[in-house]
């Protein structure tokens, strides 16, 4: 793979799509169907489906209902065990279909790691912003952060688009962030947990 400008471009806009289904997984799907619908977004022959209407209504459909099911209280919470699957599935499939890899399985495998990691780790720092949100406001601010998840899944998919190096970089740092909160949650329930073992042997 030639390192240039139009590479770079290309690797951030999936990164940027992909990172965005953590957030929503059919958003970002639809937003990338209807440019390459309208030719803004140049797929190749593999996944010129993604542009067809019966894919486009597809997209449509799950995404309006997957939108509605996360303002019902407590279920949202329950469908992030299912997003989390979905969204590394949808996180690689847009970004092997923008990566300008030839190698077939090289592609998949780019794809895998960095769009399925990408949206991985978002969609862990959703659902651990979620379950926060259901334990301190016992679900009530749970709106709020479904909200916020379907205006960044949207205004990022878009931005991709736009500026994908940008998007990129932003969704790069947000996921170091949420990476070191992971750490860090681990790390206090691991002393935790040593602390507890150290009082049960005393």
């Amino acid at each position: 793979m030639e390192l240039n400008v139009e590479t770079i471009s290309a690797v951030a806009l999936g990164i940027g799509l992909s990172a965005s289904t953590g957030f929503r997984v059919f958003i970002p799907l639809l937003v990338a169907g209807l440019a390459a619908h309208f030719g803004i977004l140049p797929l190749g022959e593999s996944f010129a489906w993604m542009g067809s209407i019966p894919a486009l209504i597809s997209f449509g459909v799950a995404a309006v209902v997957e939108v509605l099911a996360y303002y019902i209280p407590f279920v949202d919470n329950l469908l992030d065990t299912i997003a989390t699957p979905l969204s590394v599935g949808a996180g690689t499939l847009l970004m092997t279909s923008v990566i300008p890899v030839e190698s077939e399985w090289m592609k998949w495998i780019m794809g895998f790691v960095v769009g399925g990691g990408a949206a991985a780790t978002i969609q862990s720092g959703s659902a651990l912003t979620r379950l926060m949100s259901s334990k301190f406001t016992a679900g009530a601010g749970n709106p709020v952060v479904s909200t916020s998840e379907g205006v960044a899944a949207t205004g990022f998919s878009i931005m991709s688009l736009i500026t994908p190096i940008l998007v990129a970089i932003l969704l790069v740092v947000f996921i170091v962030v949420i990476l070191r909160m992971v750490y860090r949650k681990l790390l206090k329930k691991k002393k935790v947990e040593e602390i507890t073992d150290a009082e049960v042997i005393e």
